[in-house]
């Protein structure tokens, strides 16, 4: 049996779960940078047992939903803006192993490498203990995630929002460019400007991620158009 290095007890206790085999999670807390034994394959598995694992929860509480709408909140809910999020409210930034160069890049707090390590994790703790422990897990980590809104809330995103608001009104679906970027590569916020044509209209967002920004610059644009939606 591989025991998680003392320093990863914290961690654990946040996932409210203990590891038989500690290393396990050690692996899926490695980086590809810092050697052959890293958390891809971990991540692939973790990708899979999370989409059942919120599959089953948006099932069992969104009863009356049909398969469209629960395919799309759990889109939102398994992308990587939202696994950024959970990965730091863990800490995770914190327990990451990579190669020093990744490190002096700010790797540990890059979306993409944070939201991977999660994955790897829940892969880790679905071998380690089986299903139920993984989904518990999930349970947890997105309990609080579904409590804050309702189905209705999460259904659609604003940019699939604002899409069908123009093409009900027989309007050109809307475009996106990213205006700026600031900010060191690991810590990069994007600047994105939505346009719709039929309105002439333009609306910016900003978010740490391309998509984090489109979403936001259509949030804003659809916002607008609802205050005053008057024909172009």
């Amino acid at each position: 049996m591989n025991r998680a290095a003392p320093a990863l007890d914290g961690l654990q206790q946040r996932l409210g779960y203990r590891f038989a085999d500690g290393g396990l999670l050690s692996r899926a807390l490695t980086h590809k940078s810092f050697g052959a034994d890293n958390n891809e394959r971990l991540e692939f598995l973790g990708d899979a047992v999370l989409a059942l694992a919120v599959s089953g929860m948006l099932f069992g509480r969104f009863d009356r939903s049909d398969e469209g709408a629960l395919t799309r909140v759990r889109t939102h809910l398994v992308r990587q803006d939202m696994l950024h999020r959970l990965a730091v409210s863990l800490q995770l930034p914190d327990d990451m192993r990579m190669s020093e160069g990744e490190s002096r890049g700010g790797g540990a707090q890059r979306p993409s490498i944070l939201a991977d390590a999660l994955e790897a994790i829940i892969g880790a703790v679905y071998l380690d203990g089986g299903f139920e422990p993984a989904r518990q897990l999930v349970e947890r980590l997105y309990g609080p995630v579904l409590a804050q809104t309702d189905l209705e809330g999460w259904a659609k995103d604003p940019k699939t929002e604002l899409q069908e608001w123009l093409q009900a009104r027989k309007q050109p679906v809307p475009g996106y460019r990213i205006a700026a970027t600031r900010g060191r590569a690991h810590d990069q916020v994007f600047v994105v400007e939505c346009s719709v044509p039929g309105y002439k209209l333009q609306e910016a967002g900003e978010g740490r991620s391309r998509r984090a920004a489109e979403q936001e610059a259509a949030r804003r644009m659809l916002q607008r158009l609802k205050a005053a939606p008057d024909k172009p």
